[in-house]
């Protein structure tokens, strides 16, 4: 998603879910509508997404990019709002945020190279049957 790649994703591995999400401090969510917002701050590793995902909304969003707890930038200043991805929210609990909204849900995929795809069809196809039968639990 973030890298905007177009990508072949034939089979839905279900495992690895988690969210990504828009978070922000709980003291901030008990008077912040997000129906209001017109030009926010926020965190994040997913600079792409979090862009595309405010420009469809008609929300100016001043991003800022960084790397490792991001669930810290409200506490330390940097930004009123984070965009991450949340598995179970204990880090998000733990450091009093709250999920405001969600962007996607995300699981692990297989993904295919569409080149490979043309020229090793037979073997690209053994493959994902192979593991669509195991996903299967068959």
């Amino acid at each position: 998603m973030e890298q905007g790649k177009d990508l072949y994703e034939p089979l839905d591995l279900k495992f690895g879910y988690c969210r990504m999400v828009v978070a922000e401090p709980k003291a901030l969510s008990r008077e912040d509508d997000p129906s209001n917002w017109s030009n926010i701050r926020v965190a994040t590793k997913y600079p792409n997404v979090t862009e595309r995902y405010f420009a469809a909304k008609g929300i100016q969003v001043e991003l800022i990019k960084l790397y490792g707890s991001i669930e810290l930038a409200p506490l330390v200043g940097l930004s009123e709002r984070i965009v991450d991805l949340v598995s179970t929210g204990v880090t998000l609990r733990e450091n009093g945020m709250v999920e405001v909204e969600t962007i996607a849900e995300i699981t692990s995929r297989l993904i295919v190279n569409r080149a490979s795809l043309k020229t090793k069809h037979k073997r690209i196809n053994q493959i994902i049957e192979g593991l669509e039968a195991v996903v299967a639990g068959t």
